[in-house]
């Protein structure tokens, strides 16, 4: 294990004296970065509170992920953590976070880049009300349909991200019970844009469900099906410009 294990700060140092790896090391320098950037926007739009919550990102077979107990503020480029996909450290000298059980079982199953766990307040809450979110929004759809809420386990186990897998079954985000969400994607921008829709969505059930006297009308799974369907061809096509 200590043969394979070294810091950034090798990483970098081979960069700017150009030897080999150069091309990985600054791979890995750039995805830390990102990491860290995207770690630090959580604790400043509110979804974590203090060292709560974790962030990941694959790199080739590595995942790069936050390391336990340490404020994002703090961490410098010389402070990368990396792990095989059997959860071997391969990179730094920080222990990694306690939910890398997590982050490495959707890495095994799907084919995700990056993972975003947070204990953002409205989804946390909504977890502990409901087994699936209800279909207050069609941008439910943008997370594969209706989310569902993973059954509560200790943090950190094994028993734990087994219901978040069952959960995240064709989605890309899932509630889980008295804890918090966890949302993946093909990059980290991905997996932030559906925590913070999450997030907004059970905003919007929890106002909406508050309000006395009134239920909240809510969408049909075919109704949110057909805008899965209109998503799949949303947004700038290759070779479009503007008008």
């Amino acid at each position: 294990m200590a043969d394979q294990r070294h810091d950034a700060g090798d990483a970098r140092d081979a960069v700017r004296h150009g030897r080999e790896p150069a091309t990985a090391a600054e791979e890995v320098a750039r995805a830390w970065d990102q990491l860290v950037a995207t770690a630090r926007r959580t604790v400043a739009d509110g979804l974590v509170v203090g060292t709560s919550g974790n962030v990941s990102v694959r790199v080739g077979d590595t995942v790069l992920v936050t390391p336990t107990g340490v404020p994002y503020e703090r961490l410098t480029p010389g402070d990368v953590v990396g792990v095989d996909l059997d959860g071997h450290q391969v990179l730094g000298r920080l222990r990694p976070t306690s939910e890398l059980p997590m982050h490495l079982a959707v890495y095994r199953t799907t084919d995700a880049r990056a993972v975003l766990h947070t204990h953002a307040p409205d989804a946390t809450a909504v977890s502990t009300l409901v087994q699936e979110l209800p279909l207050i929004h069609y941008m439910a759809a943008a997370l594969g349909g209706a989310v569902r809420v993973a059954p509560y386990a200790t943090y950190g186990t094994p028993e734990l991200a087994g219901n978040m897998l069952r959960a995240l079954t064709d989605r890309s985000a899932c509630l889980l019970q008295n804890h918090g969400t966890v949302a993946h994607g093909a990059s980290l921008d991905q997996a932030y844009d559906r925590t913070a829709q999450l997030e907004w969505m059970c905003r919007v059930w929890l106002t909406a469900s508050s309000v006395p006297g009134l239920t909240p009308h809510l969408l049909s799974r075919e109704q949110v099906a057909e805008v899965g369907e209109r998503l799949r061809g949303y947004g700038q096509h290759q070779g479009l410009t503007n008008p």
